[in-house]
Order: C-alpha cells, then sequence, then structure tokens
C-alpha cells in the first residue's frame, strides 16, 4: 500500500506524519483518516482550495489534474508547478511527500 509522508506543519502536524492509503483514495481523505487535519472547507467537493498541497515526491505518479482543478489552483496561497488539492489527488501506486502550505485563503479556521 502506497505512503504519503507529510511534512512538518507548525499548526497541522508539527513533527509530520506517514500514513498509508490505498490507491485510488484521495491524498485529504486519506490524511483526514488518520488524524492529520487538513483544511477541507468544501467538504471535498473541488470547490475551494482549501486543502491545497505541494508533492514533493511522487507527483508524477498521480492522476492529471482536471481543468476544474487547475482552474481552482490558480486562486490558491503559494502555488507550485507541482500543486495539487489533495482532494482531488487520488493516489495511485508510489509513495508521495506532500508539503501543506502554511496559509490556505480560508479566513474561518474550525478548531477542535
Amino acid at each position: 500500500m502506497p505512503v504519503i509522508r507529510v511534512l512538518p506543519h507548525p499548526e497541522i502536524c508539527p513533527n509530520g506524519a506517514t500514513v498509508q492509503a490505498p490507491s485510488g483514495q484521495s491524498i485529504c481523505r486519506a490524511l483526514l483518516d488518520h488524524g492529520v487535519e487538513i483544511e477541507h472547507a468544501c467538504e471535498l467537493s473541488c470547490a475551494c482550495t482549501t486543502c491545497h498541497v505541494i508533492v514533493r515526491e511522487g507527483f508524477e505518479s498521480l492522476p492529471p489534474s482536471s481543468d476544474e482543478e487547475d482552474d481552482l489552483l490558480d486562486r490558491a496561497w503559494g502555488l507550485t508547478a507541482k500543486s495539487r488539492l489533495s482532494c482531488q489527488a487520488n493516489m495511485a501506486d508510489r509513495d508521495v511527500v506532500v508539503e501543506i502550505p502554511r496559509y490556505s485563503i480560508n479566513q474561518v479556521k474550525e478548531r477542535r
């Protein structure tokens, strides 16, 4: 089963995280299922950019992004050539390393 390694993020996972994800599952769903509380204001429906991640390793193993995802990514804070919406980036058969940007366009964050 492929692995997602999350680089340390000061608020979401200060020590980083490593989670297993079945092929076909979105990065966002896998992180949420393993306690990594990545933002996802639109509930994984590809309607915002709060789940934006930068894929530092394994980018080429992910299925290509859709035009809809690309249009939304244009609004993401800290966009790079290896940015994806984690709700739309489904795992393939290779491990990936992701960075969760420090900031997002979400003005309201709900913390438990």
